[in-house]
């Protein structure tokens, strides 16, 4: 009788590299008052965006997910015929299918990896990041690719008062690979249905072929989804910290999604961060990417603080669906 064989891996995983793109427009607030009727400074202080920045017509998600990756390779020193999986995180891509993900792979040159979309919206950077340890340690792939990409000005009416101005264009890339220590904890990710249209679209698109509804914009509850990021969000980023087996004091950053500057202020009251850790607030002048937010607020704090390098860093993602997930990693 012949033995089955099962593949197996490195035990340890950890993020060697990143690369980040946004939008090439920079769009202010005065750009966008007057069709919601209000002003800079309450868009400031109810979401601590300054500007944000989106991408010109004619560029996609996938065009800024290519130029992340290609950053996140060359700085993780590896050929991208190394790279055994890419998982693209993106609720922009411009087709239901063939998949954001497949696109990439061929414009970096990781044909033939296999390719998946992650539909997870702001949490699919940490899906990502959990499925590419996992298929690691597994044995499945040497190197992940992890993105997140998004467009969401595509998803934007100038008159929403909800979500429109939050919203901006960018991605963020990781690779992920073996590690002579743990680089990557456990992962808490979860999702809670009942939510569901807290945070979506303003239609389905069988509503707007039917003439039921104008084009599908981006929407939101405000209140239910700043009481469910800051109340419950905080227990989960605890959760993840308990499951990588360290305290808050430590890590040397912490980098949530990047959803509001008030979601993120409270999350670290709550979460009695000392005062040397780095908190990501790339909001302010990036505006909320979704699945691209993490991985562009971890970037610009190596960039402005690069002795983080080689420290712990807990992140969280959480939004529509509701879907969260959480885990502590190494920095590059």
């Amino acid at each position: 009788m012949t033995g089955l064989k099962q593949s197996v891996g490195p035990q340890f995983t950890r993020i060697h590299a990143l690369g980040a793109a946004r939008g090439d427009l920079t769009v202010p607030n005065a750009d966008l008052i007057e069709p919601i009727d209000s002003s800079d400074e309450w868009i400031r202080q109810r979401t601590g965006i300054i500007e944000r920045r989106r991408a010109s017509k004619g560029v996609d998600a996938v065009d800024l997910a290519e130029t992340a990756a290609r950053e996140a390779i060359e700085k993780a020193g590896i050929r991208p015929d190394q790279i055994g999986a890419v998982l693209v995180s993106t609720i922009s891509n411009v087709a239901v299918t063939p998949s954001m993900s497949a696109l990439l792979a061929d414009r970096i040159g990781a044909t033939p990896a296999p390719a998946y979309d992650i539909s997870a919206a702001c949490a699919g950077y940490t899906y990502g990041i959990a499925q590419a340890d996992a298929l690691i340690r597994a044995g499945a792939a040497e190197y992940v690719l992890v993105v997140g990409a998004e467009k969401l000005s595509q998803y934007v009416i100038p008159t929403d008062r909800t979500i429109s101005f939050l919203l901006g264009d960018g991605a963020g890339a990781a690779v992920i690979g073996p590690a002579d220590e743990p680089g990557i904890s456990a992962s808490v990710w979860g999702s809670d249905g009942s939510k569901w249209g807290a945070v979506g679209m303003s239609a389905t698109f069988e509503q707007f072929l039917d003439g039921d509804s104008e084009w599908p914009y981006m929407r939101q509850d405000g209140q239910t989804v700043f009481r469910w990021a800051v109340w419950e969000m905080a227990k989960v980023a605890q959760q993840a910290l308990d499951a990588a087996g360290v305290t808050a004091d430590d890590i040397v950053a912490f980098v949530p999604h990047q959803a509001n500057m008030r979601i993120i202020d409270e999350l670290a009251k709550q979460l009695k961060l000392p005062e040397h850790v780095a908190i990501g607030r790339d909001i302010a002048t990036t505006g909320n990417t979704s699945a691209a937010s993490i991985p562009l607020a971890t970037h610009r704090l190596l960039e402005e603080q690069p002795e983080l390098s080689g420290g712990l860093s807990l992140q969280i993602g959480f939004g529509a669906g509701l879907v969260f997930g959480a885990q502590v990693v190494r920095l590059p």
